[in-house]
């Protein structure tokens, strides 16, 4: 798909799918910020390989549940490349806990998850709002869940945070689309990302693989990689004519089995 010269703003993206998303607008020739909050190594080495696919990109710090961080993130973009086209809300967190356990979650733990999966990105949207509408292709993708579809997952809270995100996708959608700026959401099932490895034990996690293999009707576990190309659909001209819209990316988990 051709991004050449379209600023793309991923947000979370020194790993996992926000870090595969950037790499595949590099490929396109896309000029890239990848944001991070913590992970500086793994901003620079996803900067490194956007230059190697073909395009530019920065590096910008930046926690986005706090919304002078968010103005600021945009600005750097700014004044880089003097535009934003495209902005991918990626970042994200949960905290793991059994959904009929009601004592594994408090406030603290739901007003955490929601200011960052949820009030995130309506921060950034706001922030990037009058870069997007200058632009001859305004595109917002939000990175949601099969989670926020369904509500299972790994919290209650999750998935409660990203169906919020679902609808404020379609909130946002009708508000920005006189504006020509479209508004989509990606909601990818299991992807076995570092998230999964930072709470879990190796067997574990190759366990929950597994099982993904064994439930989905295209017998797939999830990898960063395939969330990329539905990110860049709807970031592209060849979804124009499309807003308002969630897709699930998930090998058909939400279908069942036969």
């Amino acid at each position: 798909m051709d991004f050449n010269k379209q600023v793309v703003i991923v947000t979370g993206s020194s790993s996992g799918i926000g870090a595969a998303a950037a790499i595949g607008f590099a490929q396109g020739g896309g000029r890239l910020v990848v944001n991070y909050s913590k992970n500086n190594e793994g901003a620079d080495r996803v900067v490194e390989k956007c230059i190697s696919a073909g395009g530019e990109a920065i590096s910008i710090k930046a926690d986005v549940s706090v919304d002078v961080q968010c103005n600021e993130l945009v600005n750097r973009a700014l004044d880089k490349w003097g535009c934003v086209d495209i902005l991918v809300n990626n970042a994200g967190r949960t905290k793991f806990a059994k959904h009929s356990d009601l004592d594994a979650l408090d406030k603290d733990d739901f007003e955490s998850i929601f200011s960052l999966n949820t009030i995130g990105p309506f921060q950034m949207i706001r922030a990037a709002r009058k870069a997007l509408r200058e632009s001859e292709n305004g595109a917002i993708v939000n990175i949601s869940s099969v989670a926020g579809l369904r509500a299972f997952g790994s919290s209650v809270a999750y998935a409660a945070s990203k169906a919020a995100l679902n609808s404020m996708t379609l909130s946002l959608a009708r508000a920005l689309g006189p504006e020509g700026i479209r508004v989509n959401s990606v909601c990818p099932g299991f992807v076995g990302t570092d998230w999964f490895y930072r709470d879990h034990k190796r067997e574990i996690v190759e366990e929950m693989i597994e099982k993904q293999k064994e439930i989905t009707p295209l017998k797939r576990a999830g990898q960063a990689d395939d969330i990329q190309g539905a990110i860049l659909f709807f970031a592209s001209s060849w979804s124009q004519h499309i807003t308002g819209q969630m897709l699930a990316v998930d090998a058909g988990m939400l279908l069942g089995k036969n």
